[in-house]
């Protein structure tokens, strides 16, 4: 039984190893046909693309700046045992 769970325990230690080694070594497959990409025509474009990028930022800074406040509180948290 215990032998079981060692060579179990090997046999799943070695697969998670060789499996990047293996899928690096691969060939790639070449497609049966090459047909190149295009893109798309856009007919009314958009222009919302970073607009609350900066109420983002703005949050996480007063966000941050709230934490060093309450941290350096200055409150007298000391214990009253001696």
């Amino acid at each position: 039984m215990r032998f079981g769970k060692i060579g179990m325990a090997a046999a799943a230690a070695a697969s998670l190893v060789s499996a990047p080694v293996l899928a690096q070594a691969a060939k790639p497959v070449q497609p049966v046909s090459s047909v190149a990409r295009t893109s798309a025509t856009v007919d009314g474009e958009n222009n919302v693309e970073g607009g609350s990028g900066i109420i983002i930022a703005i949050l996480a800074a007063a966000a941050v700046i709230g934490g060093i406040i309450i941290a350096a509180d200055g409150s007298e948290n000391t214990p009253t045992s001696p």
